[in-house]
């Protein structure tokens, strides 16, 4: 699984990050709270673990902004704090299970794989809207005021993904490890030919939703004038 850690310290030997990749997870990691919101609207992760240690309040304001921004995936949120109201503020806020420090690295993981397992049937919201096209991913409908039409699964898990990253210019390998899988056989041409799928039943719904190409960098939804 990818792995977005943020933790108000230093990775070392005893720490979170060294935990998962010894466990041959993918992780990233950073101490910011500013710059986990950025990376995790990049959405290219399975999983995000809060570690809210010190920065208590940030933490649960991080965790709210990543949910206000309309993200599903699974948040795990660890920390000192074992008073049930915490618990439930982390809970309530967004968060999809909660450990107590200190706690077994065998149950971390145990929870980790868990939420893993879980990861496609988590979701707060089905339904996402952008400019004049709504998008039903429990359906597979796309559909604006005055017509709809039906996508398949990738189809909808391509345009899905643009939407959640609609401030953000999304590549094709970001697009190849989100949508097929980091150890797909997928290439550049196989997400051409999906945007180009995209591209034709938004058409013909006669919408303002683009998806521009921005040459060498990839491709972000956009909406014309017309």
């Amino acid at each position: 699984m990818n792995i977005l850690v943020v933790e108000d310290r230093i990775p070392s030997d005893d720490s979170l990050v060294h935990i998962f990749k010894k466990n041959n997870h993918m992780v990233d990691h950073t101490d910011s709270i500013e710059e986990g919101l950025y990376l995790a609207l990049s959405s290219k992760y399975d999983i995000i673990v809060l570690d809210t240690l010190t920065y208590t309040e940030d933490g649960i304001s991080l965790l709210k902004g990543i949910r206000k921004n309309g993200l599903t995936l699974p948040i795990f949120l660890l920390s000192a704090q074992s008073d049930v109201s915490f618990k439930v503020i982390g809970l309530d806020s967004g968060a999809d299970d909660y450990l107590v420090k200190p706690f077994s690295t065998e149950e971390l993981l145990a929870r980790i794989r868990a939420l893993g397992r879980r990861k496609d049937t988590i979701l707060l919201n089905s339904t996402l809207c952008y400019g004049d096209i709504t998008l039903d991913t429990n359906s597979l409908k796309l559909s604006t005021e005055k017509a709809e039409t039906n996508l398949t699964c990738r189809e909808c898990k391509l345009l899905e993904f643009l939407i959640i990253r609609k401030c953000m210019i999304t590549s094709k390998d970001i697009i190849i490890e989100k949508i097929w899988g980091f150890d797909s056989e997928a290439q550049a041409n196989h997400v051409e030919v999906y945007i180009s799928f995209l591209r034709k039943k938004i058409s013909s719904l006669n919408s303002k939703v683009v998806i521009s190409t921005i040459r060498g960098l990839g491709y972000k939804l956009g909406i014309t004038s017309k």
